[in-house]
């Protein structure tokens, strides 16, 4: 008996996936696409001035926003090169161990990440919605408002 090469069910692991990449693929252009016209900054920078908003202490070592934006060391070194660059946070020694470097936020970051927070939320609402019609991703985004 051979085995036969046909490709797998529609249901399968493998499909599911790339339903669930796609539509991360184009949520996030949109995404990308509306904060950088409209506030001047890309999906990296706000979710990085999102998660020092969201840190009790307004700041965060390095590597743990690396982790939490998912950047390696070398692209949150940059990342938040720009951030400083445009006065939205800057980088601080731990004066307890001078080799660890912080990314604190600044006032002039709060005030853009909460201009871009709105933005944020509508634009990934009006992309799920639209997405929501389409044959290939309705039932994914359907899949991941109902989790």
């Amino acid at each position: 008996m051979t085995t036969s090469h046909l490709a797998p069910p529609r249901t399968s692991d493998r499909s599911a996936w790339d339903r669930v990449l796609t539509l991360h693929a184009r949520v996030e252009r949109e995404l990308s696409l509306a904060l950088q016209s409209r506030h001047g900054i890309g999906l990296s920078e706000y979710r990085s001035l999102e998660h020092l908003v969201a840190s009790e202490t307004s700041e965060l070592r390095m590597q743990d926003l690396a982790d939490k934006v998912g950047l390696g060391q070398s692209s949150i070194t940059r990342l938040v090169g720009r951030l400083e660059s445009s006065g939205f946070a800057f980088k601080d020694l731990c004066p307890s161990d001078k080799r660890g470097v912080y990314a604190v936020i600044t006032d002039e970051g709060r005030k853009r990440y909460q201009s871009a927070h709105a933005t944020y939320v509508e634009v990934l609402s009006a992309a799920l919605n639209g997405f929501a019609a389409d044959p290939e991703l309705g039932s994914t985004v359907q899949a991941l408002r109902t989790s």
